[in-house]
């Protein structure tokens, strides 16, 4: 692998592990030296890119805007067709544009081999499924998401009895038949799962539960894990 190849491939490490990440670790995923690892950072920040840290405490790549556009494996290209277009046959009209969106935005950015592979991909899917219709407010509800701004739900269970839950919400997931959404239920302190079909009515709180939501979520999902 030539020196120019491994700097790339180097600053794609960074971008997929969690940071900080060692140089032990950088190291292990290159199949390199933790020495060669030392320099090839230096070079990469001699280069342009923002790379905070030093050894003995991990990196964190903040930004590299030295680095040409980025270039796509033939299967990196087809996961993303798959990924793409599953998204817009999921039933949600907010994803389905932005899904469809960005097809034509990375095929414009392709190679023309590589269009080829995103147009004519060797894998696919079809669902098989009518998604409940929801009048939860989807765009809202993701922008509270982000902020980490709290919500007042109306919400109307399996049985059909109406409640009023004050909930952080953490994300919404898809399931192979309903969008839920997942929260921290202020009522119950647990997590909850809200079916976003079940929900009559969202109102946006002043307030925020800034910055727990990754920590819940994190321990949300160690906790299904653990159900596994």
């Amino acid at each position: 692998m030539s020196r120019s190849d491994r700097l790339i491939r180097l600053m794609q490490v960074l971008r997929r592990l969690p940071s900080p990440v060692t140089a032990s670790r950088l190291a292990l995923e290159m199949e390199v030296s933790e020495r060669s690892i030392y320099r090839d950072i230096q070079s990469l920040r001699s280069s342009g890119a923002i790379i905070d840290g030093e050894a003995g405490f991990g990196y964190t790549l903040t930004e590299d805007p030295s680095l040409p556009p980025m270039h796509f494996e033939a299967d990196e290209v087809e996961a993303l067709a798959l990924g793409l277009h599953t998204v817009a046959k999921l039933g949600n009209i907010e994803f389905t544009y932005a899904a469809q969106n960005a097809l034509v935005k990375l095929e414009a950015s392709l190679p023309q081999s590589m269009r080829q592979r995103l147009r004519h991909a060797t894998v696919g899917s079809h669902i098989l499924r009518n998604t409940p219709t929801s009048e939860a407010d989807f765009p809202g509800l993701r922008e509270a998401i982000w902020n980490e701004q709290a919500v007042s739900l109306n919400y109307l269970d399996l049985k059909d009895r109406l409640s009023k839950r004050k909930v952080w919400p953490l994300t919404i997931y898809f399931f192979s038949e309903v969008q839920a959404l997942i929260s921290w239920c202020c009522l119950r302190e647990d997590f909850r799962m809200f079916r976003l079909d079940r929900i009559q009515s969202v109102e946006f709180l002043e307030e925020s539960f800034r910055p727990k939501r990754v920590g819940l979520l994190r321990d949300y999902f160690e906790r299904e894990k653990e159900c596994e």
